[in-house]
């Protein structure tokens, strides 16, 4: 079980590389544009579902190995993917033609304070969702 806990922790790693990526471009060698791209949006989204991915991994595999989980911890780990859910849906609402600015171009998205808010409050939702499965205590 210990190579799955370091699996988390890689994809983990993985995550916040792409993270990092997608929040500041200029660290690939891009001149960084004055408004927000689709890639570096894709990017900042799935460097988040991958570090929360990789936290659940690591939590269920150190903390919890050869155990059943309990409802708390049940609810913890769909919070957490709800939340990821819900940052694609927020992130990629103009894209997907429900947002403000629907039909727009791939190269003409536009990221609204609505839409940011949204993204932001759906990861804090998946990291209390993570924090939740790891304090939901031991199974019975």
């Amino acid at each position: 079980m210990a190579r799955v806990a370091q699996f988390g922790i890689a994809l983990g790693a993985l995550g916040l590389l792409i993270l990092v990526m997608g929040v500041f471009p200029g660290v690939t060698g891009r001149a960084p544009t004055p408004n927000v791209g689709l890639v570096q949006l894709m990017a900042l989204l799935t460097g988040w579902s991958l570090i929360a991915f990789g936290a659940l991994i690591y939590a269920k595999f150190t903390y919890f190995p050869h155990m059943m989980s309990n409802l708390t911890q049940q609810i913890g780990s769909r919070l957490a993917l709800t939340g990821i859910v819900f940052s694609v849906i927020c992130g990629l609402a103009d894209v997907l033609g429900f947002g403000s600015h629907a039909g727009v171009l791939a190269g003409d998205v536009v990221i609204g304070q609505f839409q940011i808010a949204g993204i932001i409050g759906s990861f804090v939702l998946s990291s209390i969702g993570v924090l939740i499965y790891v304090l939901g205590g031991m199974p019975e």
